[in-house]
């Protein structure tokens, strides 16, 4: 009934379960009071029957029916605990689950995001663990606790009458092997439900976050037609679920009242043959009941169970994935501290990187050198691999050829931790949090406090413009700044990275989507950095990288020039027809490079 992986996923609820062992305990010992007074209910029956009712002998009879009635209510109480017990032991080791998924989450690499929608895992962290809070836990609870019930009222349905029992056994192989198939076709539907239900919710995430575009473009009636592809699968599936589902409960149900009437026909040419008591059958249709209700609703059960145990395959596939630095052997980061103390050299030698197994090379036989306090432009048309050289630098990718040093030592033995403190990246795309921007500038660390947030935001001419907000620096923003401009938001992003503190900065594409006021204003900022920091910068203006002690010009993922800006020039190569396409120059100021990769 349960496979070897099913059994994995329970070991692995029940090692958070077991924290809370001792309300577990205590749900646990209701259970065998549940089943005693489930016995004793009948056999009380047949002596109310049997040895008052039918000889006509009422002394007593009070006394024993008011003891039926005590017999009930200690049944439902410790039903009633036992269900409570067990239920917030499984909610809180729930708890317990979420939140080590999201610290995994917090602490997987950044490749994994690049090839997972955001949506999907949004799904696993959400509605999947809902469905095993709200499944599991119920069916678990009441499949064990249905499950010693049947088994011991079946015990004592041979003890009252043994020919009645048997006849009763004889329905028990075809309901068993009905439901083995059930649960084996519920199982598929419920991993493809799953499966089409993470699809459909991480495309519906992308859509929201892409609204504007799609509305901006008109594409309304093609979103909405992969949409509803989506939802389709997931109502196919679960219709299907349904199909399955019904089928079972109603067979079972048909089955349960051709068995009573059975019983009914069979033990009452018993009662008049003078083989049954009156106070047994009547006993024994009751304990009937409580054995066929259990296996009706056991269709119920294996559905819910099923369904988590959908919801954990999805789950595990989290706790399987690689951490992100898992499987290296990297260097104590207490012999670190000195030698990674302050940035002196980044050195790339015959770097090749690829971003799948058998894809092609998007750096191929890269080799440079970077000094502390140089600056590093790196220009080439897109898909050139420049942005790759930054992922490769900040450890989003691990897995390159060749060999890069940090103050000449193997990027790949580092710990992320042990370098955090050198490096400092601004992206093009900005991202902000719905909270204050002293918060988006600081990220809540301690250490950054609010004379460190003003001088960063000085530092990129931000302060003046923040000044004039409402509540200024405790200023709320909204979805991703939408209550700032985009010049605005880019500002905040740009000091964020100030306010990290980061030796080298590293400038992808900073100015390629702000307007031509706050660019200027980065640009002064930039020139601040070019002074004062190591610089690796991609960028589309020449007022960016004209000033770089070296610039890289890529292609195809191979560096086919290097040298500075005048040196490219008076080579008349790819650097300066770049310069001189007449697609490229936008104005005075400078030249606009092509996108980059």
């Amino acid at each position: 009934m349960i496979k070897a992986l099913d059994v994995q996923y329970l070991k692995h609820f029940f090692h958070y379960a077991k924290r809370y062992k001792k309300t577990a305990v205590i749900g646990l010992l209701m259970m065998p009071i549940s089943v005693l007074a489930n016995l004793l209910f009948p056999w009380l029956v047949i002596q109310v029957i049997d040895e008052h009712l039918t000889p006509g002998k009422y002394p007593g009879l009070m006394m024993l029916i008011a003891f039926m009635l005590l017999v009930l209510a200690v049944n439902y109480l410790a039903d009633a605990i036992y269900t409570y017990c067990l239920r917030i032991t499984g909610q809180k080791a729930i708890f317990d689950i979420r939140m080590a998924l999201f610290e995994r989450i917090l602490q997987l690499p950044r490749s994994y995001y690049d090839k997972t929608p955001t949506g999907v895992t949004l799904s696993r962290l959400t509605s999947d663990l809902e469905v095993i809070g709200d499944s599991f836990v119920l069916g678990v609870l009441s499949l064990v606790k249905d499950t010693i019930n049947t088994l011991a009222v079946l015990i004592f349905m041979f003890f009252i009458n043994w020919q009645l029992a048997l006849l009763v056994l004889l329905v028990f192989p075809p309901v068993l092997m009905l439901t083995q198939y059930v649960r084996n076709r519920l199982r598929q539907m419920y991993t493809i439900t799953r499966s089409s239900l993470a699809k459909s919710t991480g495309f519906l995430q992308e859509c929201l976050q892409g609204i504007k575009t799609v509305q901006l473009y008109g594409a309304e009636a093609e979103v909405e037609a992969k949409y509803h592809h989506y939802t389709q699968d997931f109502l196919r599936a679960q219709l299907k679920t349904n199909k399955y589902d019904a089928s079972l409960f109603s067979v079972i149900t048909g089955i349960t009242s051709i068995t009573i009437g059975l019983i009914i026909w069979y033990g009452s040419g018993k009662v008049l043959a003078g083989f049954v008591s009156l106070g047994v059958l009547i006993a024994f249709i009751n304990t009937l009941e409580k054995v066929f209700v259990p296996l009706r609703d056991f269709t119920s059960q294996i559905a819910s169970i099923q369904r988590s145990f959908a919801a954990f395959e999805h789950i595990e596939e989290l706790f399987v994935e690689d951490l992100e630095e898992q499987g290296l052997t990297l260097l104590p980061a207490a012999s670190l501290i000195e030698r990674l103390a302050d940035f002196k050299t980044l050195e790339f030698k015959n770097v090749r990187f690829r971003y799948h197994n058998t894809g092609p090379y998007v750096l191929d036989d890269v080799s440079f050198t970077l000094n502390k306090g140089q600056q590093l432009a790196l220009v080439g048309t897109t898909g050139s691999g420049k942005s790759t050289i930054i992922r490769l630098i900040n450890k989003t990718y691990l897995d390159y050829q060749g060999s890069i040093l940090l103050n000449g030592i193997e990027l790949s033995s580092i710990p992320k931790d042990s370098m955090l403190h050198l490096f400092s990246l601004m992206q093009q795309d900005v991202f902000l949090f719905e909270k204050d921007i002293h918060f988006n500038i600081s990220l809540g660390a301690d250490e950054i406090r609010e004379d460190a947030v003003i001088d960063a935001a000085e530092y990129v001419y931000a302060h003046d413009f923040i000044l004039t907000l409402a509540d200024q620096y405790q200023f709320e923003l909204k979805n991703n700044g939408s209550n700032l401009s985009a010049g605005q938001a880019q500002l905040i992003s740009f000091a964020r990275s100030v306010a990290q503190g980061g030796q080298v900065m590293m400038l992808d594409e900073a100015t390629s989507s702000v307007d031509s006021i706050t660019e200027n204003l980065i640009q002064k900022a930039i020139g601040r950095l070019f002074e004062e920091k190591t610089v690796i910068a991609i960028a589309h203006r020449l007022s960016t990288i004209r000033h770089s002690d070296q610039i890289l010009v890529l292609n195809r993922g191979k560096i086919v020039e290097r040298g500075n800006h005048q040196d490219l020039l008076a080579m008349g190569g790819v650097y300066a027809r770049l310069l001189t396409d007449k697609d490229n120059i936008e104005d005075d100021e400078g030249v606009l490079m092509p996108e980059g990769a």
